[in-house]
């Protein structure tokens, strides 16, 4: 699903109606600028956050310059997603580091957000910057919770530090002791949570505060409560006066309320978005880049990091060579799977493309476990058939179904898919015009 895909279905349908009438009134303006406020409630934005955002983009949409203009639906356009990333913040707002190593970073937030998980993640993001975390167990109290954080710290290649139940202020004090010994230059301490906001919860963090001296204390908020998140943000950041927020599921059926309010109420950034249960899948959050997916204009930067991080420059060029020479092979083909499924799958590639909205992509239209499929067929072939599919022959295909747990029938289906892609990339070499087949 796409991230806000009901918002941002609202937004091009209220925006397309602009776009058709050419000229603009300013009492065509205003209607539409009623239509966006209903929407934004909708998508559960903060009543005041939304009536702000309204009269920010209302006071420029109706001057002379936009009236006056050749395409003044554009220049509407313009000015909202300029507003909607004033909303979220100027940029991309990077985590802090400490002059003097370690640099401690304090995760907190209710039960059942993910900040557990969400620790584990922020230490692969921290790893490819060059980093060496030490992940830290202070939640006491959750069953499991140590555990947990052992197993998805062991999951992102990151030590753990855990003393039992051991009071957690003492802990998080030795574990920057230990990092300072050792050659960490980042903690990550993980907080308890609860599953309501308590005297008793807050009153810990604040003396884990006290106790090691913090750079950054990352509140980790589920976007799918939608107001709550943003209730709670409030909460945390009047008693430990937060650096900044990690927004989690968001690639769950969320409305995007959170995500558009939080900034503007609490005056602390989002700095990373989860977006999948995989270890890999937080991203730093972008203002611009995900208004520009808001309304619809895709996200293709994000969509360059991702293929920058799973394909190398060699694997570029050995794709170029083996275009030239006509030396596709199947062998080729899964790896192009394996490149799309390291990027975070087709459906989430499909959402970053501009105009994705408008495709009306629904679950399964894009179908992973088709793809599965495909990669379980390709591994059921020998080396030899799959540089040289002619010779798959009906034994060798009933083999391979039987290999794979598919049928024949889906054999089939894959042997063409192939021939059709070389076929493609055939034309695409001689320079020939291609005929897209829909």
């Amino acid at each position: 699903m796409a991230l806000f895909a009901s918002l941002s279905e609202r937004l091009n349908h209220i925006f397309s109606k602009l776009t058709k009438r050419g000229k603009l009134t300013e009492l065509e303006i205003k209607q539409a600028m009623r239509e966006v406020r209903i929407a934004l409630l909708e998508a559960d934005v903060n009543l005041k956050v939304a009536k702000n955002f309204i009269a920010e983009v209302s006071e420029k949409a109706v001057g002379q310059q936009v009236l006056q203009s050749l395409n003044p639906a554009q220049q509407v356009i313009k000015i909202v997603n300029e507003e909607l990333i004033a909303l979220m913040g100027s940029g991309n707002a990077k985590l802090e580091v400490s002059s003097r190593p370690p640099t401690v970073i304090m995760m907190c937030g209710l039960q059942g957000a993910g900040k557990t998980t969400m620790c584990a993640k922020l230490a692969v993001q921290l790893k490819k910057q060059g980093k060496k975390p030490l992940l830290v167990a202070c939640d006491i109290y959750r069953p499991a919770a140590i555990e947990q954080l052992k197993v998805v710290g062991g999951k992102a290649g990151a030590e753990v530090f855990e003393r039992g139940t051991q009071a957690p202020p003492k802990t998080a004090k030795q574990a920057v002791e230990y990092a300072q010994k050792m050659g960490f230059d980042t903690v990550v301490i993980d907080t308890a949570g609860r599953l309501h906001i308590d005297e008793k919860l807050m009153q810990e963090l604040e003396e884990i505060k006290k106790e090691v001296e913090v750079t950054e204390i990352l509140l980790t908020v589920d976007a799918m409560t939608g107001q709550d998140a943003v209730n709670v943000a409030e909460t945390f950041n009047s008693r430990l006066d937060v650096t900044g927020v990690i927004l989690t599921k968001l690639d769950g059926d969320t409305r995007g309320g959170a995500c558009l309010s939080i900034k503007a109420v609490t005056g602390k950034p989002i700095k990373f978005i989860g977006v999948g249960e995989k270890i890999t899948d937080l991203e730093p959050f972008y203002p611009d880049r995900m208004a520009s997916r808001i309304l619809g204009m895709g996200d293709v930067l994000s969509l360059i990091e991702k293929a920058q991080e799973a394909v190398t420059e060699q694997q570029i060029k050995d794709m170029e060579r083996k275009m030239r020479e006509n030396s596709f092979t199947l062998t080729d083909y899964l790896t192009q799977f394996e490149t799309l499924k390291k990027m975070g799958g087709a459906g989430a590639l499909m959402s970053m493309l501009p105009g994705a909205g408008k495709m009306k992509l629904k679950e399964g239209d894009v179908d992973e476990k088709k793809i599965e499929r495909i990669r379980a067929i390709i591994l059921s072939m020998t080396p030899k058939e799959r540089d040289n599919p002619q010779i798959i022959n009906a034994s060798r295909k009933r083999r391979i179904a039987l290999g794979s747990g598919t049928t024949v029938q889906e054999i089939n289906q894959l042997l063409k898919q192939f021939d059709q892609t070389k076929e493609l990339m055939k034309r695409f070499r001689g320079g020939k015009k291609m005929k897209m087949p829909f």
